[in-house]
Order: C-alpha cells, then structure tokens, then sequence
C-alpha cells in the first residue's frame, strides 16, 4: 500500500512506474502489431527479442513535465519511435475506473505502440 501522505497524482505515478516495470500482476500489457512488425523481422524468434527490447525500453524511458502521472512517454527501440499509455478501467475491464489512485478498484492497461496507431 502506498503512503496516504502521497497526492494523488503522486499515488498513480507510482502505481503506473509498477505496470511500467512488470510488477503490477494484475495490469496487461499490449504491444500493437505495428510496433512489433517495425522492430522485428516477423520471425517467432526475432519478435520475442523485439518484444524484450521494448519492454526494456519502457522501464528505462523518461518522462516530460506534462506527463506528470507517467501514463504517456514517447522513445525509441532501434531507432524507430514508439511510445505507450497507461488507461485505468474498472476490475472487469469494462469501463473507466472511479479512482484510478486505488489498486483496488482499478485495472491498469499499458498499450505500447508506433505513434502512427495513437
């Protein structure tokens, strides 16, 4: 749980900095298709390399002063551009969540994608 001294933008970067990491088990993660077919070369074996690359490059990104939650960052993976964003739905993945600052009630979905798919 994170300390209730946190603001609540404060509260969602470091639940959005988990999903980032790969230590939000609850959260998916979806690499479009476009993205991947740009950084690999269609093969089984070279798309799961791409794959690790990006998510790589996801934890290692920074983020501008106008993403302050760190919901939306753009950067590259083998000189190609890319970027991500972190939505927040509700447990059943239906609608948007009420409070996307309580884990408890919030799924987290991370769409990493070519800026051409936004």
């Amino acid at each position: 749980m994170l300390a209730p001294s946190l603001s609540t933008t404060e509260t969602i970067a470091k639940l959005n900095d988990r999903v980032r990491q790969g230590l939000d088990c609850q959260a998916r993660i979806v690499i479009t298709a476009n993205l991947l077919a740009q950084v690999s070369d269609g093969t089984p074996r070279s798309q799961i390399i791409a794959q690790a690359k990006v998510l790589r490059a996801v934890r290692n990104c920074t983020f501008s002063s106008d993403s302050p939650e760190r919901d939306l960052a753009f950067f590259e993976v083998d000189g190609k551009r890319a970027c991500f964003k972190i939505d927040y739905y509700d447990l059943a993945l239906e609608y948007g969540s009420d409070d996307p600052a309580d884990a408890s009630v919030t799924r987290r979905v991370m769409t990493i994608m070519s800026p051409q798919d936004m």
